[in-house]
């Protein structure tokens, strides 16, 4: 494991850092469905992402969105 597959980013730096433009509601809701990467508790109060993890994340939907569709337009 290298050292940034370690680096943890808090939720304000998944919007600021990573862009990720979701409120922290609609991230517990997607962390509840599977489809976003588990957060790591730090403490009581205080819980983070392995950024490795949210960059992945992040390249999915990138993927997602290049990849050719099979639906026929008109």
């Amino acid at each position: 494991m290298t050292q940034y597959d370690k680096r943890l980013v808090s939720k304000k730096e998944l919007k600021t850092l990573c862009g990720i433009p979701y409120t922290p509601q609609h991230i517990g809701r997607l962390e509840a469905a599977g489809k976003f990467p588990k957060r790591v508790q730090l403490g009581p109060n205080r819980v983070a992402w392995l950024l490795s993890e949210v960059d992945a994340w992040v390249s999915e939907r990138i993927a997602e969105r290049d990849r050719p569709s099979h639906e026929t337009s008109f």
